[in-house]
């Protein structure tokens, strides 16, 4: 497919009704891109009011299908100059879920589109610093990308296994970011953590604090966008963080301290009781149907002690300074989350 150099410039961003991909159409959207929206037939429009977005049930249900459908947009619409996957589970009743969805779905798009003659300018893998597993868990050195990954956590090993069909395909450029704790509007899950400071209780997981590292939502969205528009950067993989590492204490401290909390409780459970506590939320979810946030496969992120990764490369090669710091991130967030009642 040929694109002019005068066309506006068109982006498909898949799961653009999660968290993460709701910022993404957001800063496109700022940056004057024709946007269309990848989503799923029941998924939600709440953060996805803006009426410029377009949008394409993407029938990942069936390779033909989706070729179909990418064709018949792309012909009447134009092609898309870029293309971020950032579709993805995080958790999941069935573990061949986590490889379907996270996995196969993007080999399949990435078929479909190079066999639709739809192949963008360069394509963007939003993928996770846990595709490593745990690396220099008693160094507790940066993860670097030339460090083998060995990821132990389901999630993880689905992750890497995107990265390779990514990596292996020969269609068009690509670029892999590996953020780090996403946090920032419209997250769930560090809402949980603060309603849990909220409400006078920290509770940490193994008696060796873990050491962490966060990237807000809004910076990684810009970063994205750094990546796909500077021509020279391609085929190469990159985590992002804001630079500073935080033990977990720090986290909980910043956050009681924001939301004017005097009194936690800092409590401290061994492994074997977290390990227990993630087995018996886990069979409730099977029980009731649904998903949980505490579970056997999250169990091995909650284990893990190093997450301080390598960020000097996008720095150097990208030229991107995160805008917020921890701090900074973390006032937004909860006034955000204020706002909407949701402390």
């Amino acid at each position: 497919m040929e694109y002019k150099m005068e066309e506006r410039k068109r982006i498909l961003i898949t799961g653009a009704s999660g968290f993460i991909g709701g910022h993404l159409v957001k800063e496109a959207l700022s940056r004057g891109y024709e946007v269309w929206a990848g989503i799923r037939l029941h998924s939600s429009r709440e953060h996805l009011q803006d009426e410029r977005i377009h949008f394409i049930y993407l029938r990942y249900d069936s390779k033909n299908a989706l070729i179909e459908q990418l064709h018949e947009t792309v012909s009447s619409a134009g092609a898309w100059h870029y293309v971020i996957h950032n579709a993805g589970i995080t958790k999941t009743l069935r573990e061949a879920d986590f490889y379907n969805v996270n996995a196969f779905n993007t080999h399949l798009l990435i078929e479909a589109l190079a066999a639709a003659d739809c192949k963008p300018c360069k394509f963007l893998l939003m993928s996770s610093l846990s595709s490593y597993g745990p690396v220099n868990e008693y160094s507790l050195r940066p993860v670097r990308m030339d460090d083998e990954q060995n990821p132990d956590s389901v999630y993880g090993k689905s992750k890497f296994e995107a990265e390779l069909f990514v990596k292996a395909q020969t269609y068009f450029p690509y670029i892999i970011l590996l953020p780090t704790g996403v946090y920032g509007p419209g997250d769930r899950d560090y809402l949980m953590e603060i309603k849990s400071i909220r409400s006078g209780i920290d509770l940490k997981v193994g008696m060796k604090p873990q050491q962490l590292t966060f990237i807000y939502v809004k910076d990684l969205a810009v970063a994205a966008f750094m990546a796909l528009e500077d021509k020279a950067v391609k085929n190469t993989s990159y985590f992002v963080a804001d630079g500073d590492v935080y033990a977990d204490t720090d986290f909980a401290q910043l956050v009681r301290k924001l939301l004017g909390k005097k009194l936690v409780v800092n409590l401290r459970i061994p492994f074997w009781i977290c390990y227990l506590a993630c087995l018996f939320s886990e069979a409730f979810g099977h029980l009731v149907g649904r998903p949980m946030t505490l579970n056997t496969d999250k169990y091995h992120i909650l284990k893990q002690r190093n997450w301080i990764c390598e960020t000097e490369p996008i720095r150097r090669e990208l030229g991107f300074v995160p805008r917020y710091n921890l701090k900074e991130g973390l006032e937004e967030t909860i006034r955000y989350n204020r706002e909407r009642k949701l402390l």
